[in-house]
C-alpha cells in the first residue's frame, strides 16, 4: 500500500514544503515553466476565456458596502423630509452609521451575505426582515429610552424602516436575478482547468454538477497520459493537452483554479504535478471527495458538498489586490508630486549631454509573465542602447553616458515607472521585473533558477524586498539571480501592506549604498 494510504499523519503542509524545497533547489531543467505551443485547439479555447470575471468575494464587498451607504442615505433622508428641531443633523448622522454598520454586522453573522444566500430570491427574505426589525427598533427602542422622541421624529423614524425594508427586499431581488444572470453569461463565475483524466476526472464532474451552488466553470482537462487511461473526452469536457501545455494555456487565459482529478494515493505524482504548476498565479486544489482520510477543517475549501484540498493559494487576492492597488496609486501620486522637479532636471540633463531621447522603454516580464513595456530615463548613448536587456551593464562600461552613471547609481533613472504604477503594468513594491533576455553568464535566469517564474505571480514592482537587502545591479553569477528569487518568494509568500509600507520607507535609504549599481 501507498504511505498515503496507511498513515494517518499525512500532512498537506509538508506537501507544499516539498514542492517548494524541490523547486528551489533543484539544478535539473525539468520544470522551468516556461511552457510549450498550445495546439490550435486549446489556443482556440483560450481566446474563449481572455476576459475576466466578477469575482463573488468582490461583488460581495461590494453589495455590502452598497447596503451600509443605502440604509445610511434613507436615514438622512427622513431626517430632512421630517425634520425635528430635537434632533440634529449630526446625532441623525451618527444613528444612521449605527444602525447601518450594525444591520451589515447581523446580516453577516447570519450568513446573509453568501452567493446560495444572495441567489435565493424569497427564502431568507423573512430572515432578513425580522434582523432589520430587531436591530432598527433596538436602536430606537434605546434612543425612546435614553430620550423623548417626539411625533414628527417617530414620523421620521417610521419612514426610515419603511423604505430600508423595501431597500432589502428590492436590492436583493435585483441582485438574485444579476447572480443568475451573470453565471448563465460566464460573468461571475470560478473558472477551473482539471489536471488529470479518466474516472477519478468524470467523478468529481458529475459530483460538482449535481451541486445547487456550483460556481465553478470547467474550461477543459490537461494530462500527460495516453487515450487508453485519458481518453480525449471525459463527461463531456475535452482533453486540450499536456501538462506542459497547461502552463502557456494558464498564461493566456483568466483561470482562478487548478484541480487535480488524482487519488490522494498518488503522492508521487501529485508531488511531479505541483513541480511544474506552482509557479502560476491560480488556486491549487485536490479533488478530495473519493478519498477516505480527512484534515484538518480548515485545509479543505467546498463546492456545495464536494471536498478539495487547498495546496496553494493564489497570492494578493480580491479585496488584498484592491487594497494594494489603492496603496500603489496613493503613494505614486505623492511620489510624483514631491519628485518632479527632480525628474525635469534629469531629463533636461539628458536632453542636453547627448543626443537621443529622454526616456527609454524596455521590455521585461510582467505579472503571469506578460510582456510589459517598462519606462526609463536613457541612460545609454542612443546608439548603444540595448533594449532587450541581453548584456548587462557593468562597472565602466562604456555605453553609459556620465549623467547615465549618477542616475543609475542614484537609481533615478528608475522615477520613470512611476508612470507604470499609475497605468497598472507595475505595483511599488514587488520582484523587480527583468529584462526578457537577461541573462546570468550566457545562461537564462529560468536555466539558473528552478521555479524562477514563480516570481512573476504576483505584479512586479519598482522596489522590493530583494533591492533593500543589497540585491540589486549586476547579475554577475548565479548565486545573485538564486538570492534575489529566494528573497522575492519570501515577499510573495508574506506579504501585507505593513510589509509595503516597510520596504518602501526603506527604499531611500538602502539606496546609499550604490556598490553594485553601475
Amino acid at each position: 500500500m501507498n504511505k498515503a494510504e496507511n498513515n494517518d499523519q499525512f500532512d498537506l503542509e509538508t506537501l507544499r514544503k516539498q514542492v517548494s524545497d524541490v523547486n528551489r533547489r533543484s539544478e535539473s531543467s525539468d520544470g522551468k515553466s516556461t511552457g510549450e505551443p498550445l495546439n490550435g485547439y486549446a489556443r482556440q479555447i483560450a481566446e474563449q476565456f481572455s476576459d475576466g470575471t466578477r469575482t463573488p468575494s468582490i461583488m460581495i464587498g461590494q453589495f455590502r458596502l452598497l447596503e451600509f451607504v443605502a440604509q445610511f442615505a434613507i436615514g438622512l433622508l427622513g431626517f430632512l423630509i421630517w425634520m425635528d428641531t430635537e434632533e440634529t443633523l449630526v446625532v441623525r448622522a451618527l444613528t444612521a452609521v449605527f444602525i447601518s454598520a450594525l444591520l451589515v454586522l447581523a446580516l453577516q453573522t447570519a450568513d446573509c451575505y453568501t452567493i446560495p444566500a444572495l441567489r435565493a430570491r424569497m427564502r431568507l427574505l423573512p430572515k432578513i426582515f425580522v434582523i432589520w426589525t430587531l436591530v432598527f427598533g433596538g436602536t430606537i427602542a434605546t434612543i425612546a429610552i435614553a430620550s423623548h422622541v417626539s411625533v414628527p421624529q417617530l414620523h421620521s423614524y417610521l419612514a426610515w424602516f419603511a423604505f430600508g425594508a423595501v431597500f432589502l427586499v428590492g436590492s436583493r431581488f435585483l441582485l438574485a436575478y444579476g447572480i443568475r444572470n451573470w453565471a448563465r453569461n460566464g460573468i461571475m463565475e470560478r473558472r477551473a482547468v482539471l489536471v488529470g483524466g479518466g474516472q477519478p476526472a468524470k467523478d468529481f464532474i458529475r459530483l460538482l454538477e449535481q451541486q445547487a451552488d456550483n460556481d465553478i466553470r470547467i474550461c477543459g482537462i490537461f494530462d500527460d497520459r495516453g487515450e487508453k487511461r485519458s481518453p480525449t473526452m471525459v463527461a463531456g469536457y475535452p482533453k486540450l493537452g499536456t501538462i506542459a501545455e497547461l502552463v502557456e494555456f494558464a498564461r493566456l487565459t483568466r483561470i482562478d483554479m487548478l484541480i487535480i482529478a488524482l487519488p490522494l494515493s498518488a503522492e508521487a505524482r501529485i508531488l511531479q504535478l505541483l513541480k511544474k504548476l506552482w509557479v502560476l498565479p491560480v488556486d491549487i486544489r485536490l479533488a478530495a471527495h473519493a478519498n477516505r482520510l480527512r484534515f484538518r477543517p480548515r485545509a479543505y475549501s467546498h463546492v456545495g458538498s464536494v471536498p478539495m484540498l487547498d495546496i496553494f493559494n493564489k497570492p494578493i487576492r480580491d479585496w488584498d489586490s484592491v487594497a494594494k492597488r489603492c496603496f500603489d496609486i496613493f503613494f505614486a501620486v505623492l511620489a510624483l508630486s514631491l519628485l518632479w522637479p527632480i525628474m525635469i532636471g534629469t531629463a533636461i540633463a539628458i536632453k542636453a549631454t547627448s543626443k537621443g531621447p529622454v526616456f527609454f522603454m524596455q521590455k521585461r516580464h510582467g505579472f503571469n509573465n506578460e510582456v510589459i513595456n517598462v519606462f526609463k530615463f536613457r541612460s545609454m548613448y542612443t546608439n548603444m542602447n540595448d533594449a532587450t536587456g541581453k548584456a548587462a551593464v557593468t562597472k565602466g562600461d562604456p555605453r553609459v553616458t556620465r549623467v547615465g552613471r549618477f542616475i543609475r547609481k542614484s537609481s533615478i533613472d528608475e522615477l520613470p515607472q512611476l508612470f507604470n504604477v499609475l497605468r497598472g503594468d507595475l505595483s511599488l513594491v514587488g520582484p523587480r521585473p527583468h529584462a526578457v533576455l537577461a541573462q546570468a553568464h550566457d545562461r537564462a535566469f529560468a536555466d539558473v533558477v528552478e521555479g524562477y517564474f514563480a516570481r512573476h505571480r504576483v505584479k512586479p514592482g519598482v522596489t522590493g524586498w530583494a533591492q533593500i537587502n543589497g540585491w540589486r545591479g549586476e547579475v554577475d553569477n548565479d548565486d545573485k539571480i538564486k538570492f534575489r528569487t529566494a528573497y522575492d518568494l519570501y515577499y510573495i509568500e508574506n506579504w501585507s501592506l505593513w510589509f509595503d509600507l516597510k520596504i518602501l520607507f526603506l527604499t531611500p535609504f538602502r539606496l546609499l549604498n550604490t556598490e553594485n549599481a553601475y
